[in-house]
């Protein structure tokens, strides 16, 4: 089935979760069974692939916190004007693996920086475009750190002490906003993952799935 609708805008979905949650597969299943634009952050776009090559390069050293923040806000404008918003005025659902609560996870409650101006920035980046739903995958730090393996890029090797922050920087978002979000499990199988993912969009957005 196809998510163009005539004359409607789409519904724009979020995955977020720390390391490991398997957002990015559950993304896609999503996006295919809706017939959805499949997008990420960072990296949506050419110029976000770049953006994305420095903040995640095990290479960048002495990244100060604002700069890195700024940069996933450079990152989340281009993605918005040149993804996000075409696709949504089109009537096309949009799906992106991380979106602005990933900034405000990791750069406000991992990284220390005031939370409201975090969000702030994001919202003044996209111009007001906020998901219609997000949905967090939960994982606990043990089976995260089992999933990830050795091979780790410049967000994945830090510390313990910052991804606890980080887990728990998502779950006062979704505390704080339960209407949007939506909090699942993620250790189950990819199926039954995918099929708890299937139901709460059909609830919460009345697409057929």
């Amino acid at each position: 089935m196809s998510s163009a609708r005539s004359g409607a805008r789409g519904r724009f979905i979020a995955f977020e979760g720390g390391e490991a949650c398997g957002k990015s597969t559950q993304s896609a299943l999503l996006a295919s069974a809706l017939d959805a634009v499949l997008t990420r952050e960072p990296g949506g776009t050419v110029i976000g692939a770049r953006l994305r090559s420095l903040v995640l390069d095990p290479a960048t050293e002495g990244l100060a916190p604002r700069a890195e923040a700024l940069l996933m806000a450079a990152d989340r404008a281009q993605h918005v004007a040149e993804v996000v918003q075409p696709a949504l005025a089109a009537g096309r659902h949009v799906v992106t693996d991380r979106f602005a609560g990933s900034s405000i996870a990791y750069q406000g409650h991992g990284r220390g920086l005031p939370v409201d101006e975090i969000r702030g920035i994001s919202r003044w980046a996209t111009g007001g475009v906020w998901p219609d739903l997000i949905v967090l995958l939960d994982v606990p730090a043990a089976v995260a750190d089992r999933r990830l393996g050795t091979a780790r890029d410049r967000m994945e090797a830090e510390p313990s002490a910052f991804h606890a922050a980080v887990i728990e920087g998502f779950r006062a978002q979704a505390a704080d906003e339960p209407d949007r979000w939506v909090v699942l499990d993620g250790t189950g199988s990819i199926d039954d993952v995918a099929a708890a993912v299937r139901r709460v969009v059909a609830e919460r957005l009345q697409l057929p799935l």
